[in-house]
């Protein structure tokens, strides 16, 4: 604490109080007030004491505690003085050997000068307990306000557990810094920020940037409206692997769970929601989504409604559409301010016809100061050269047509390449036009083939199993799978490779989400372009996963069967990285294999199925 002050300043000054208060025990009984304020005193320094240090006090309330704890030091001390002036030592009467003991001279005190120490002594009293009350009261409302706090979040949680925070973090966090500025700068842009009941719709190619410049917008509102409780912001990112979960029930959740907890106390639509579906273990509906999300809006006097990558939200069951349905009403009922990328799709950009638009492509200076803020990546060759470095982004920038993600293939094609002749021979090969991403991707492959054979084979383990995974792992799971050997019957950790190494041996195709520690490929067009050629580069994935899962579900540690409670399961999960994801997908990559392996049995056993009878399943497939 400042100003020198701690607890041991009330310790040293409840300790007087108590020598005093023994001290007066024997004094004459006209003095007996005095000892009783002294307990009195004794007391409430020592709640003070207790409370004291659990208290978070700003600077003025620390002033008043030390001039507090000032006065009841004087007045303590002036007893101090007036008793160690009337005490004297004496031959205690009747006693073997003459015991000393401590009497009270006969003492001239007169009344007022008794009820002036007394007055202090109380006086002192009264502000200690006027400072343990607010105290008490400070502790009381943190502990409310811990307890609303913990019930809040329970709330938000249970609405959707999908936290685009994290990914918001990520994006922005690989924004080369002075990028995105003519998306901000543009006049499209501030008129949409400006403007109530404003739609901006912005189109883009594949690779264009629109994910980072999305993030780039989202920091921008919160920078430029920060704890402004009166606008509401949301914002999410559709994702092309969690199409599962992300449902059109699943983001409006989440739209609803943004808005709400800029908002304190919660609101009561959503609490009402919460209590009317929580014990009965149920899940709201979309209408009472919608109805709850309109409700919450109109506590704002302006929001901000962000989507992502529309084109990555799935299609079926409508849920595209019913997401944008109940967006533009809130634009319409409460003049939302409503922001969304895609890629050009004639479905989508039919919903935008009558809004605003503003094609995305990555400007060459962003291009450029990507690749400046990248060039210690390459080769000494290039780090040495001026006229080297100018080359490579002239031609990186003129091939690249606007596609942010092909200058970052193209930079990490660069990377193997030892001598300016090597580099300009790449340069001169660099793809461009509507085959550029296949053509790069092609390339990338090469060069992991080209890597020692240990290198190649762990690459291409990778890349199997991000593009064959029913759903995104996280580092320590994929490490965990790349682990398993099979035929063992237990987990070896000395096995595990570091993650820096799996994705250095990637060709730059690979990445990871540090917020959320999901490794995924660099795009969807990556995905896109491995489903397309896994048959090539990775024929027997499905095949590999499903028995890396059967394998690791077999170990040893696992024979003691099902666990009896959720706390042994937790702790199984924690103790075993890949286990909810083998439990839950072995099966799914077993059919994906058999199907691959007898792709006639599996279109016969559909028709079979079709007609009511039970497919023959050979004793290998079973």
């Amino acid at each position: 604490m400042s100003f020198g002050f701690s607890v041991g300043d009330f310790i040293a000054a409840i300790q007087l109080a108590i020598k005093i208060q023994k001290d007066f025990a024997d004094a004459p009984s006209q003095f007996k007030a005095v000892s009783d304020e002294v307990r009195s005193l004794s007391i409430v320094l020592q709640d003070a004491a207790v409370a004291f240090p659990d208290q978070e006090l700003d600077n003025e309330r620390k002033r008043s505690l030390e001039d507090i704890d000032r006065g009841c030091r004087n007045v303590l001390d002036e007893l101090q003085r007036i008793i160690d002036k009337n005490i004297e030592l004496s031959p205690e009467s009747g006693s073997v050997g003459k015991r000393i003991k401590r009497v009270w001279k006969r003492l001239n005190w007169k009344p007022e000068d008794i009820n002036q120490l007394r007055s202090r002594i109380s006086t002192n009293i009264s502000l200690l307990n006027a400072f343990n009350g607010q105290l008490t009261q400070h502790g009381v409302a943190k502990l409310v306000r811990y307890q609303e706090d913990e019930g809040r979040q329970t709330m938000l949680k249970w609405l959707t557990p999908i936290d685009f925070a994290a990914q918001q973090s990520d994006f922005i966090r690989r924004r080369e810094a002075g990028t995105g500025q003519w998306l901000l700068e543009s006049t499209k842009f501030q008129s949409w920020v400006k403007t109530d009941q404003q739609v901006l719709f912005c189109p883009g190619i594949p690779g264009a940037g629109k994910t980072i410049l999305t993030s780039i917008m989202v920091d921008y509102l919160y920078a430029n409206f920060p704890k402004d409780t009166n606008i509401g912001i949301a914002y999410l990112y559709c994702n092309y692997r969690r199409q599962d979960e992300q449902t059109a029930e699943g983001l409006l959740a989440s739209l609803l769970r943004q808005i709400a907890q800029g908002l304190y106390p919660l609101p009561e639509s959503v609490k009402s929601l919460y209590d009317s579906h929580n014990e009965k273990r149920t899940r709201p509906t979309f209408n009472e989504l919608s109805s709850a999300l309109q409700s919450v809006a109109a506590l704002y006097s302006r929001c901000f409604i962000v989507v992502d990558a529309l084109d990555e939200c799935q299609a079926s069951d409508g849920c595209r559409t019913r997401l944008l349905t109940e967006i533009f009403a809130l634009q319409k009922k409460f003049g939302a301010n409503i922001f969304s990328t895609s890629r050009s799709i004639p479905e989508i950009s039919e919903h935008f016809k009558n809004n605003l638009r503003l094609e995305i492509r990555a400007s060459d200076h962003d291009v450029r100061r990507y690749l400046d803020g990248h060039m210690s990546q390459l080769p000494k060759c290039v780090q040495r050269s001026s006229e080297l470095q100018s080359e490579i982004k002239t031609e990186i920038v003129k091939a690249v047509n606007g596609m942010f993600l092909l200058a970052q293939l193209h930079f990490d094609s660069l990377k193997g390449k030892t001598s300016p002749k090597a580099i300009r021979n790449t340069l001169k090969k660099l793809s461009t036009g509507n085959d550029a991403y296949d053509d790069a991707y092609n390339d990338a492959m090469k060069r992991i083939e080209g890597q020692l054979d240990g290198d190649e084979k762990l690459a291409k383990q990778v890349l199997s199993w991000i593009t064959c995974a029913k759903w995104p792992l996280t580092t320590v799971e994929l490490a965990h799978a790349l682990a398993v050997e099979l035929g063992e019957l237990e987990f070896d950790k000395e096995n595990l490779s570091p993650i820096e190494d799996i994705v250095s041996v990637c060709a730059g195709l690979v990445t990871v989400d540090e917020e959320s520690a999901i490794i995924r490929l660099v795009h969807y067009t990556t995905q896109e372009y491995f489903e397309r050629t896994k048959k090539v580069w990775f024929p027997d994935a499905e095949t590999d996963i499903a028995e890396v899962c059967i394998t690791y579900l077999s170990f040893n540690n696992f024979e003691i069967g099902i666990c009896q409670d959720d706390k042994e399961f937790e702790e199984r999960l924690k103790l075993n990285p890949l286990y909810n994801y083998a439990s839950n997908n072995w099966g799914h990559h077993a059919r994906m294999s058999f199907t691959q392996l007898w792709p006639d049995a599996a279109v016969m056993g559909g028709r079979e199925r079709a007609c009511g009878r039970r497919p023959a399943v050979s004793e290998q497939g079973r």
